[in-house]
Order: C-alpha cells, then sequence, then structure tokens
C-alpha cells in the first residue's frame, strides 16, 4: 500500500477487514440486489431512497424484486448486515456509497441526468474526508468525471485527495436464474490510482471476479457497448424477419438451423419491439453524446428505428391476419395483448413495446385488453397515462373465446399456450411461443 496515500491506504484496510460501512443509493432491480450482495459479502450496509413503500416492505421482510427471495432479505435484515432508510443524512456515516439511480431519457430522446444529479447534491450534502463514491448508473463516457465530480467537489473537497471516485456499471438481467450479482464479472475504474484500487477491493469484497480498466469513462462505454451490440443484433434479425417473411422463409427455422454452427455465430430473436431499461435507451445516450465530437452514429441509429418501428409492424400484422383468417377489421375486433413485461417470467414493464402494442391496437379503433400473471394492473407510466389503471383479465376459456385475435407478446412460461389454441380462432405470435411448443395451425400466424 506504500504507492497509494495513507488515506486510500486506511480505507483499503478497513474494506479488507469489513469495517468499511457500505451504502446503496437506490433500491430498486439492480440497487436491492447489489446491497444484499454487499450485505452477503460481510459489509454492513444501509440501504436508501425515496419510496417509503420499499421502506415498509423490507421493514415488514417482503422483497419486492425476484432476485432477492424473502428469506435472504430476512437473513440479511435480521442479522444487521442491512437495513433500509429514506434519511439521506446517515450517508455520513457510510464508507463506500454505490448510486444505482434511473438514466431514463427525455421526452426528445436525449439523457435524463436528474436523478443522477439529483442524488450527486444529496451524497455532496454530507460528503466527508474518505469516503469512496461509485456510480452504477449506466449512462455516457464522461458521466462520472465531468457531471458527478463537480458536484462533490463543489462544498470544497476534491476528488483524488479528500474523496475517491469510481464508475462500475451494473449489470442485472431480471429473471436470468443462471447468474446473481456476485457471479457476474464487475467491471471497476476509478478517478486516479487510489480510487481504482479501492474500487477493486472493495468490489472485490463480494463479486467472485473484478475486470479493472483505465478510466471511468472506459468503464461508461463498456456499459454502453454491451446494450449497444444486443441492439443491433436484434434489429438485425427484425429486419431479417421481414424479408424472410416476404419471401416466405420462417426466420425461427432459419435461426435455429443457423446456431448449430459451432463459430462465427450467436444466436439473436425477433420479437415485437426492444424493452428493459437498458437496451431500448442506452445506445440513444452514446448518438447523443456522439455529435459533441462530430462523429455519426449511423449504424446504432438504424438499428433503434427499426427496433422501435416493430410494434407497428405487429399491429399491420394483427389487421391483416384479421382480414385474411377471420374476415373482419381490426377497428371492429376485440384484440388480446398476452404478456405485458418486457421479457418473459419477469413483473417489469419498463419500456415494454407491449405498452406501444396496446396504444397503437387501441388507436386503430380496436377493443383491447391484456393478461399477464405477473402485472395485475398497469401502474403509472411516463409515456402511457392512458393505460393506467387498466387491469389484467382472467386466463379462463369463456373471457379468452371473448376476442377475436391475441397477440403473444411476452411468451411467459406459464402459459398454457396449448389451451390457447383451443380457445383462440386467431393467434399472432411474435415470440415463436406456439412454434417452440410443437403447435401449429392455420389459424396460428407468425409476426
Amino acid at each position: 500500500m506504500s504507492s497509494f496515500s495513507q488515506q486510500a491506504a486506511d480505507l483499503a484496510a478497513r474494506i479488507g477487514t469489513r469495517e468499511a460501512r457500505a451504502a446503496v443509493i437506490g433500491l430498486g432491480y439492480v440497487g436491492l440486489p447489489l446491497a444484499i450482495a454487499m450485505a452477503r459479502g460481510g459489509f454492513k450496509v444501509t440501504g436508501f431512497d425515496i419510496d417509503p413503500s420499499k421502506m415498509e416492505a423490507i421493514a415488514a421482510g417482503r422483497s419486492y424484486i425476484e432476485a432477492v427471495p424473502d428469506a435472504t432479505l430476512n437473513e440479511m435484515r435480521d442479522s444487521g448486515h442491512f437495513r433500509a432508510t429514506c434519511d439521506f443524512a446517515e450517508l455520513a456515516e457510510c464508507d463506500c456509497i454505490a448510486i444505482c439511480v434511473p438514466t431514463p431519457l427525455t421526452a426528445h430522446r436525449t439523457p435524463d441526468l436528474s436523478f443522477i444529479e439529483a442524488t450527486a447534491r444529496s451524497v455532496a450534502g454530507h460528503l466527508r474526508k474518505g469516503q469512496l463514491i461509485s456510480l452504477e448508473s449506466t449512462t455516457y463516457p464522461g458521466t462520472t468525471d465531468d457531471v458527478v465530480r463537480p458536484i462533490l467537489e463543489a462544498g470544497g473537497l476534491k476528488s483524488g485527495v479528500d474523496f475517491f471516485l469510481g464508475f462500475s456499471p451494473e449489470r442485472e438481467d431480471p429473471g436470468n436464474r443462471q447468474f446473481e450479482t456476485v457471479t457476474i464479472p464487475k467491471v471497476v475504474a476509478g478517478d486516479g490510482a487510489d480510487a481504482a484500487m479501492l474500487m477493486e477491493a472493495f468490489y472485490g469484497g463480494f463479486v467472485h471476479k473484478v475486470v479493472p480498466v483505465s478510466t471511468n469513462a472506459t468503464a461508461e462505454a463498456v456499459k454502453l457497448t454491451e446494450n449497444i451490440f444486443r441492439c443491433v443484433n436484434i434489429a438485425l434479425v427484425n429486419e431479417l424477419k421481414l424479408v424472410y417473411d416476404a419471401m416466405g422463409i420462417d426466420v425461427w427455422e432459419v435461426i435455429e438451423a443457423a446456431k448449430s454452427k459451432p463459430f462465427g455465430y450467436m444466436p439473436f430473436y425477433p420479437g415485437p419491439g426492444l424493452g428493459g431499461h437498458c437496451i431500448p435507451i442506452d445506445p440513444f445516450y452514446l448518438t447523443w453524446k456522439s455529435r459533441e465530437y462530430d462523429q455519426p452514429t449511423r449504424f446504432i441509429e438504424l438499428a433503434g428505428e427499426i427496433n422501435t418501428s416493430m410494434p407497428h409492424h405487429v399491429t399491420d400484422r394483427l389487421g391483416q391476419a384479421l382480414d385474411r383468417v377471420a374476415g373482419k377489421a381490426l377497428s371492429r375486433s376485440k384484440v388480446l395483448v398476452l404478456g405485458l413485461a418486457y421479457k418473459k417470467n419477469v413483473p417489469d414493464i419498463r419500456e415494454s413495446p407491449s405498452l406501444k402494442l396496446l396504444e397503437l391496437i387501441r388507436e386503430r379503433g380496436a377493443e383491447v385488453a391484456y393478461h399477464d400473471p405477473f402485472v395485475p394492473e398497469i401502474p403509472r407510466t411516463r409515456e402511457y397515462m392512458d393505460l393506467k389503471g387498466m387491469r389484467s383479465v382472467d386466463w379462463d376459456e369463456a373471457t379468452i373465446r371473448g376476442f377475436d385475435a391475441v397477440v403473444i407478446a411476452t411468451d411467459h412460461d406459464a402459459t398454457d399456450y396449448a389451451a390457447l389454441a383451443r380457445w383462440s380462432d386467431l393467434v399472432l405470435d411474435t415470440r415463436n411461443a406456439m412454434g417452440r411448443h410443437g403447435i401449429a395451425a392455420p389459424h396460428i400466424v407468425k409476426a
């Protein structure tokens, strides 16, 4: 530790002995699993959030995040290793603080850093010497150093001298039981050698593998690259789906055969559009920032255009299928959207294409409803205020037979697809759910 400042060496020693107290700001899909991982790693952790309902749930031992079982939450809470509060004044008692707040887009599809900026101001109000601050929110390269650091330094303390600042991108995948926070390699970086060392020491204390990179901007770019990679490849198969469909070729059969190649190919799958907090949003953070450097991002922007057009394609396909199979116009039909979550087996509806589908089908004059066992009611959203309060309809034969068409938008494993094939006169399948279950019939149409 001789090459590091005494202050950094002291904090590193406290991290090693687990005397350092940790904090996580934002107890959502990223923050709560992260806080529990820290607690299981031996740290005493305080979780911070502005939502009192989360405090109530945690106090009652009730987890609202699937990745954190109630038993694990209770174990960490009862052991004294995890507690939650809305009182941000307690940040002054914490040594290592991770910021996990949303980074959405504005109505004009530009980065909205308001949550990061407000949180940084809250931290700055209680900042003291010797603290490590880590940003985990996905954002464009330069945010940690150019936005967060000036806010933290406004009170007179200096990054790399009085406190330490780093970035470590979150890599959560809701619903994926193959991986959990501690088993996913953690990319870390810091503002200077001391911060970099502390970031590696802190995260290495509770995750299995740490991957250090040279700068905070590099770490920020890593996260964007991962999600842009998925966005572009999903756009490619969505476009191929349209081309092959026009040729009478099943894109799902093509992908299934192509993935038998043991090298040079990775399967991606088409769908009704992109959802979740990352893939539909993150590419726009880079395209916005790239304008500062006069660098075009035509490839990324084209991928975004293709993916955002998919709900419109599905709606058009629905109208065609109703006309051909049922002899009925979409404007005079009752349509059920099956699955509201953006991916299967989770209750997460952030940026879900199903919301756009509901809106588009309704705009075409149809009567529309949805069924999702994970989402009993549509909460308030920023873009789809007219859908607030809509409730999931029952799953039974009488209800399903009351619709002229069912659109499979999310392929939850719990759905009885054989029953759906019997009960519905027209099924528009955007996920190949029926095909995967070996169900084929003239009234089942892929889209």
